[in-house]
């Protein structure tokens, strides 16, 4: 909101992102080869290429990040198969408060996690990671103002005239990349509220999805439920107080993010559905379907032909044996004896 002084460069934040300034300058690189690029093939160097450079910032930084997700994923999968057996353990030991007894709960849980290759905190890995990362950007793209205005020192590969060169850029000649709500004309104001909107509209369908699509019915009554229904709309209401704030520059940053958590979202309800959530019933239908073509497709019975050949195998066998169970031999000891 100071005009001539970069808050963030300030207190805890001008520490923590002091620390994050290897990631801010590796960024600025990566704006400015895109950018560079799109010039060579015939775009403006001022305008619609360094708002290109931002979306195509995004993108590299969530094909960096997209591995470690499908690791975070296969890790929550793993956890969540082991659930019975942790519950197991924990049933043994309940109530039981002596140092022994904690000692044997510890060493029994961390030997079911090697023994399956699971690992608690796999899960929190992705968020450790794509935190700061996510900050460095909206860092970026809200120092670059000040840059051009020589309120603060260059950064990366933004000294003064390239800064210049981004704050002057126009989407279509509409908005500026700098342009906010409060300093724009009513064209400006009108793209950023559309901005928002889309922000907003992004960040309340995927929370939707994944309580509706990506939870098991079981878990979603009681304080769970509320807090789920409180986070779905809490979010994207902060989303409009934050977003009329920013540069126009953090809103396609924001937006082109949030795009694509959503495509993430329908891509991890489709492979990684949560197990009992009608995400994961849909996937059973489909992976049914799915090999069903394949035997069609190979010649081979269906899943239902073969079941059904399978149950009157079974009871052709129970009409030739009779339906008494067979009783064990024993074995003669007194013959075992003489041997």
């Amino acid at each position: 909101m100071n005009q001539n002084q970069f808050l963030l460069d300030s207190g805890f934040w001008g520490w923590l992102y002091k620390i994050l300034t290897p990631v801010e300058w590796l960024m600025t690189q990566i704006m400015k080869v895109v950018h560079d690029f799109l010039v060579m093939l015939g775009m403006n160097p001022v305008g619609v290429s360094w708002v290109l450079s931002i979306i195509v910032l995004v993108l590299v930084v969530h094909a960096c990040i997209l591995p470690i997700f499908y690791k975070q994923m296969l890790s929550m999968r793993k956890m969540q198969a082991l659930q019975p057996k942790m519950q197991k353990i924990q049933n043994k030991y309940k109530g039981k408060t002596d140092q022994a007894s904690k000692e044997a709960l510890s060493r029994e849980m961390m030997k079911l996690y090697q023994d399956n290759d699971a690992n608690p905190a796999g899960s929190c890995l992705p968020m450790l990671i794509q935190g700061p990362v996510f900050m460095c950007m909206f860092y970026v793209l809200s120092a670059i103002p000040y840059i051009a205005r020589g309120k603060r020192a260059t950064l990366g590969a933004f000294d003064v005239e390239t800064a210049k060169q981004f704050s002057e850029s126009k989407v279509l000649g509409l908005v500026n990349t700098t342009s906010t709500f409060g300093n724009g004309d009513l064209t400006a104001k009108a793209i950023i509220v559309v901005f928002v909107a889309l922000m907003c509209g992004c960040m309340f369908f995927m929370q939707w999805l994944n309580m509706n699509k990506n939870m098991n019915p079981a878990t979603m009554q009681g304080q769970a439920a509320t807090m789920q229904k409180t986070m779905l709309w809490i979010f994207p209401v902060m989303y409009i107080f934050s977003g009329i704030t920013m540069p126009f520059a953090v809103l396609v940053y924001w937006l082109t993010n949030n795009v694509c958590n959503l495509l993430r979202t329908f891509w991890q309800l489709r492979v990684f559905p949560t197990p009992g959530s009608p995400a994961a019933d849909a996937k059973e239908v489909r992976d049914h379907e799915k090999e069903n073509a394949r035997r069609a497709k190979a010649g081979q019975l269906s899943l239902e032909d073969e079941a059904l050949e399978k149950a009157k195998v079974e009871a052709q066998q129970k009409e030739t044996q009779g339906y008494q169970r067979q009783q064990p031999q024993r074995k003669n000891k007194n013959k075992n004896k003489k041997k």
